[in-house]
């Protein structure tokens, strides 16, 4: 029996049905310890495997759980078993800020820097947009709103790609290739590498390779990253030490927790995130212990598009005390997006 298991990174056991989260149950120890700056990522169940790790039996059973708390606060949003829920946990959490902990950290400025698409990006938007509106309101009428919700996820992710750029949607009949967001990043960093070094987030492969092709056609020395990368320390150590190497392209799930990229001081989100708090952590990369430079975040969003819609919800979620985000969007909050997606018109 260990004296000690000390969890870093915990919320790499937020599923409680993974292998990883059942491993881990089965180590026997006098004390437990878990570290984490996102406990809760995806959704209230997080909270729940994390918990049942340190302290078992605590929450009752998943189905206790599913009905006592996960389903009134994230279906219902009951301001209630919230409250109950946080009284709970709360002898149990010791959280310390960044704030508290690197006083002497340089300021973070955080913008959103609006795109306002061409007419060629905006026909294929808008062609989306009302196409799947359609079908999502068809759905609903055949099948009820429950049952509808992938297909609302499936409209908002290629809503958001077409924000990026037409082309990640490889589709041979759009023959649109303009990209707001490709002539205004490839702008930003021209004009920002010269005395800085640049970290540019996107969730989706296909954007960054749209960005990587520009770094090429300017001559623009860069490393990458994402989840099928294996040279991941390479890369880092190199856009750390080599100042010939301005930008860092990052997939925002592989590059999310766990580097340290402090030779950056610029920071740009292509396209935004249900959760706010895992934004911060790919901006926080930079702004950590050891950065001297004031650090500049931006993040991007086209203007009158599901974007604006997300960086709602965003503030919104930002205000609450037990956030829900990604699944606990899917469960909760499509209600939401389809209501948006009713409000949508054509222009």
């Amino acid at each position: 029996m260990f004296r000690y298991i000390i969890l870093d990174e915990s919320q790499a056991i937020k599923n409680p049905s993974s292998k990883a989260t059942k491993a881990v149950q089965l180590l026997k120890s006098r004390n437990r310890l878990a570290l984490s700056g996102t406990p809760l990522q995806n959704n209230i169940y997080d909270l729940y495997a994390q918990l049942q790790f340190l302290n078992p039996g605590m929450l009752g059973n998943m189905e206790f759980f599913k009905q006592e708390f996960a389903n009134p606060i994230e279906k219902h949003g009951d301001p209630l078993k919230k409250d109950q829920l946080k009284k709970l946990i709360f002898p149990f959490f010791l959280r310390r800020t960044k704030g508290q902990v690197a006083t002497e950290l340089p300021e973070k400025t955080e913008t959103v820097l609006y795109c306002e698409m061409g007419d060629e990006q905006r026909r294929v938007y808008d062609a989306y947009r009302n196409d799947y509106r359609d079908r999502i309101m068809r759905k609903i009428a055949s099948e009820g709103l429950e049952k509808s919700g992938i297909y609302v996820l499936q409209g908002l992710m290629k809503l958001r790609q077409v924000c990026d750029s037409p082309d990640i949607l490889g589709n041979d009949e759009i023959y649109s290739h303009e990209s707001v967001k490709l002539e205004e990043l490839t702008r930003e960093i021209t004009e920002n590498t010269g005395e800085h070094k640049v970290l540019v987030f996107s969730q989706f492969l296909g954007m960054l390779r749209l960005i990587k092709q520009r770094m090429d056609l300017h001559g623009i020395n860069y490393a990458y990253l994402d989840g099928s990368s294996t040279d991941r320390a390479e890369s880092v150590v190199r856009f750390q030490t080599d100042e010939n190497c301005k930008v860092f392209l990052i997939s925002l799930k592989a590059g999310g927790v766990g580097l340290n990229l402090t030779a950056a001081d610029y920071v740009y989100l292509v396209d935004p995130w249900w959760n706010p708090a895992v934004e911060q952590q790919a901006i926080d990369r930079t702004h950590r212990i050891g950065q001297v430079r004031n650090v500049f975040a931006y993040k991007m969003i086209c203007k009158n598009t599901i974007e604006e819609k997300i960086l709602i919800l965003q503030n919104k979620k930002k205000d609450e005390e037990i956030k829900l985000c990604d699944s606990s969007f899917e469960m909760g909050f499509v209600d939401k997006f389809v209501e948006i997606f009713r409000e949508e018109q054509i222009e």
